[in-house]
């Protein structure tokens, strides 16, 4: 069992920034990869970002120039940076990690006022 402790979310004006934090009570060393989703109320979750073994990234198109994965592997955290903040990103967003099985933290709300 894993779990992921997410933190960093809040309230926030467009226009701001945010950073994401989801500690794991694993290594994430040899992870296959940890990523972040979002749901907003209504909607379905969606991918946002995801930072794979190699380090490779990907992003959602809405958030490419705005939002960085990145992860400290010692800290077994892995961030996500939002910048540029509209409120359209306004959601729960939730941290995922895909050991052998994938697993899910509480989520952290993040609202953007306009």
């Amino acid at each position: 069992q894993v779990q992921l402790v997410e933190s960093g979310g809040g309230v926030v004006q467009a226009g701001g920034s945010l950073r994401l934090s989801c500690a794991a009570s694993r290594s994430i060393f040899s992870i296959n990869a940890m990523g972040w989703y979002r749901q907003a109320p209504g909607k379905q979750r969606d991918l946002v970002a995801i930072i794979t073994r190699s380090g490779s990234t990907n992003y959602a198109d809405s958030v490419k120039g705005r939002f960085t994965i990145s992860r400290d592997n010692a800290k077994r955290t892995v961030y996500l940076q939002m910048n540029s903040l509209k409120p359209e990103d306004t959601a729960v967003y939730y941290c995922a990690a895909d050991y052998t099985v994938r697993y899910w933290g509480q989520g952290t709300q993040v609202t953007v006022s306009s």
